[in-house]
């Protein structure tokens, strides 16, 4: 993801251009914090009515949603989507209701204008949808946890069409919430709760679960919205003939660790060394073209736009290792770094067959041509669904106000896991 709010278009940027070049002079344009308040697009403002209906047994309904949305003084970029894409899509949460009405009015005002900024419309779904659960869990008199349970999609449902327009693809979120009632305890709430109270304190404790959109992407989707972009990405594959692995993406990294996951999916595909992997990224000169980093697609679009090319090119490479080993194209095996014939000892390792690919001594130019660079390009037809629950136990100082956060558990379905240490 972007992780700020440096994406969009600034009126000041346009102005230091525009002077730069009236002057021939570099300019250099810096905001002091308190001004950045006052000019930086904002987060969120919403001001929304919600309904839930349910049955006698508590299983949901329908939900209705009215949303007025704060846009601002004026447009920023991003600001249509973010109340009606990014939001309004997301407003069935991971919950099974099989109606789902929302409205969502966009109003000017005299604030700063509002952005993507930080989740970006799925904070605000999942804020309002968990909101309403707990005062509908409060009203029956039903467990909240028992309620979000007894409401979930169930697993053997997915695919799932959800009411409001997107599918999602896979989700346990039975699984997750139980992860996270385990990990807190939840079952022994009632007996620190009681302690609690013999020192005077008060407690309590509250759990949200989520889904998100992640993966940003499906240019069909973003087309059918009005953007004027697609949002694939690409990646060029370049393998030396030493063997090394430079890779061009158009995922810029800013502190995501791209150079480390990118590389840590080369190594692993190709079977090659870490270390003999590059990852270039930023650099206009060298990247054909590439559509960013934001809306947590870096490594679903762009880690999947360097995996077909890696794909490409061990492809590429089986085509030059059966004639070097003189065997049939179909009955070569690429497994941990090698090329194998089936069935037999005979194999090349990824090096070998490398640099066999730049001289062109046992494979014939017309069939297959020298160099092993391959170019793709990836574009999802769908976003991916991470889902989660997270959960608070607090204690309020009733003599000062003061609240103490004294566990938290979270749970999180965040699909593939390449890096363990960059998740963490």
């Amino acid at each position: 993801g972007g992780f700020g709010s440096k994406i969009y278009h600034y009126a000041e940027e346009a102005i230091v251009t525009w002077a730069a070049g009236k002057l021939g002079r570099a300019i250099k344009w810096t905001a002091e914090r308190s001004e950045s308040f006052m000019s930086d697009a904002h987060g969120r403002d919403h001001v929304t009515h919600v309904e839930l209906a349910l049955d006698k047994e508590g299983r949901f309904l329908a939900l209705k949603v009215d949303t007025l949305a704060n846009m601002g003084a004026y447009l920023s970029t991003f600001a249509p989507c973010v109340p009606t894409y990014l939001y309004g899509t997301l407003l069935a949460g991971c919950y099974s209701t099989p109606a789902v009405f929302v409205n969502v009015k966009a109003v000017f005002t005299h604030t700063v204008p509002v952005d993507a900024y930080r989740g970006a419309g799925r904070p605000e779904a999942t804020y309002l949808i968990e909101c309403i659960v707990d005062i509908a869990a409060d009203e029956t008199g039903i467990d909240p946890a028992e309620l979000r349970r007894r409401n979930f999609i169930p697993p053997d449902a997915f695919p799932y069409q959800t009411p409001v327009a997107l599918q999602y693809d896979i989700g346990n979120y039975h699984a997750t919430l139980d992860a996270a009632l385990s990990a807190i305890d939840y079952k022994g709430f009632e007996a620190r709760r009681q302690e609690a109270a013999l020192r005077g304190r008060y407690r309590g404790i509250g759990l949200s679960t989520y889904i998100e959109a992640c993966g940003i992407a499906p240019s069909q989707v973003v087309g059918s919205l009005g953007a004027r972009a697609g949002l694939y990405e690409s990646a060029q594959v370049r393998v030396h003939p030493t063997g090394s692995v430079t890779v061009f993406t158009g995922s810029h990294s800013h502190g995501q660790g791209h150079e480390t996951t990118f590389a840590q999916l080369v190594a692993d595909t190709l079977g090659v060394d870490y270390d003999k992997v590059d990852i270039v990224h930023g650099d206009t000169d060298k990247i054909a073209f590439g559509m960013g980093t934001y809306g947590s697609r870096s490594l679903a679009v762009g880690g999947s736009a360097i995996m077909k090319s890696l794909h490409k090119v061990i492809d590429k490479g089986r085509k030059v290792a059966a004639h070097m080993l003189e065997a049939s194209e179909a009955d070569i095996e690429f497994v941990d770094g090698k090329y194998t014939v089936k069935g037999t000892d005979k194999a090349l390792g990824f090096g070998d067959v490398a640099l066999a690919a730049y001289v062109p001594h046992n494979y014939p130019i017309d069939e297959v041509e020298p160099g092993l660079d391959e170019t793709s390009f990836y574009d999802p037809k769908n976003f991916t669904y991470p889902a989660g629950c997270h959960i608070a136990e607090i204690e309020i100082d009733p003599d000062t106000g003061v609240v103490e956060i004294v566990n938290f558990a979270a749970a999180d379905d965040v699909g593939r896991v390449i890096n363990p240490m960059i998740v963490e």
